[in-house]
């Protein structure tokens, strides 16, 4: 359900501009693309400004930061914004990220497909049409927002995510704007609990993400061997067997960051609060009828939580998911 179709080139690349574009399925809008990444001002990672993104990437070439912006309808365009050339090496691994972050790879027709009779999914689909999932590539990076975002208000778990970021990430200023990587595990396996806990982490917290740092920074857990692992099961019990991460956490990473389209995060507050909404419900739908509903959605369980996600907000662009990620 991730093959990238095999008659759609990786990308074209202009040497006079040094721009690069990448083609994108018909079925993607920028514009909800932009809605997702527009959805707090506390966001610390990217910044969007005039319809163009602006991310900090780690290149071969070292920090870069990479201007995304929509070249017509068919492709997306990448720019360094310093306007310095760049090796092969390091526009492909921009690329890559890219269209792993905008989720470019993923042939939804069979979701349409399906959706298109349904009473509840379709109109979300229709509303919605090239809504994808924005992932968060990084593993190390998912898992800290997954556990941060535990039991906390969306705001909230935005503000930790920033003060851990400017302690322990990397910037760039540019044009009087910081742009900021996450920071590597190594950066913060050898925090102290009480580092974290100045941030206001909780205890609990700040031990799992210490941990989850150790075991990424020794090669214990690695994305590459989640990916790898060879079936779903593998992956799931993978992460659930460390410290800090249950179902929910471990669902959240496998649709945002494993891209595995049957990742159901069951628990999720937003999910609840989306389907009470859509189906005029009296209270919040209990684990059982959730799975009935989903049902007929087999093996694209995450596409319709994001998408459920999206109608909790459909005219207000940067409240949109506002609820996402709580247990």
């Amino acid at each position: 359900m991730t093959l990238q179709p095999k008659d759609m080139p990786d990308f074209s690349f202009d040497a006079g501009s040094q721009t690069l574009s990448i083609p994108v399925p018909e079925a993607f809008s920028f514009d909800e693309a932009l809605i997702y990444l527009t959805r707090s001002p506390l966001e610390c990672l990217h910044q969007v400004a005039d319809r163009k993104v602006y991310k900090l990437l780690e290149l071969q070439d070292g920090p870069v930061l990479i201007e995304i912006s929509e070249a017509g309808d068919s492709s997306v365009q990448l720019r360094r914004v310093d306007g310095k050339p760049m090796s092969p090496t390091a526009w492909e691994a921009a690329a890559d990220y890219v269209r792993d972050w905008f989720d470019l790879r993923t042939e939804l027709t069979p979701f349409y497909r399906m959706a298109e009779t349904d009473p509840l999914l379709g109109k979300l689909a229709a509303d919605y049409y090239g809504l994808r999932i924005i992932g968060v590539p990084d593993l190390f990076e998912a898992l800290c927002w997954a556990v941060i975002g535990q039991q906390v208000n969306l705001a909230f778990a935005y503000t930790l995510k920033k003060r851990l970021v400017e302690t322990y990430g990397r910037q760039v200023m540019w044009n009087g704007h910081a742009y900021w990587l996450f920071p590597q595990p190594q950066d913060i396996a050898a925090a102290r609990v009480d580092d974290l806990r100045k941030l206001q982490f909780t205890g609990k917290k700040a031990e799992y993400v210490i941990h989850i740092a150790g075991l990424m920074e020794s090669g214990a857990l690695s994305k590459e061997s989640l990916m790898t692992s060879g079936d779903f099961d593998t992956a799931e019990r993978t992460l659930t067997s460390i410290r800090g991460i249950g179902p929910w956490t471990a669902h959240y990473v496998m649709m945002r960051c494993l891209r595995l389209p049957a990742a159901f995060p069951i628990g999720d507050a937003a999910l609840h609060n989306a389907l009470k909404e859509r189906l005029n419900l009296p209270g919040k739908p209990s684990h059982d009828e959730i799975r009935v509903i989903f049902a007929p959605w087999k093996y694209w369980e995450a596409y319709a939580v994001f998408y459920l996600w999206r109608s909790l907000h459909p005219a207000a662009g940067k409240a949109a998911s506002a609820s996402e990620g709580h247990e």
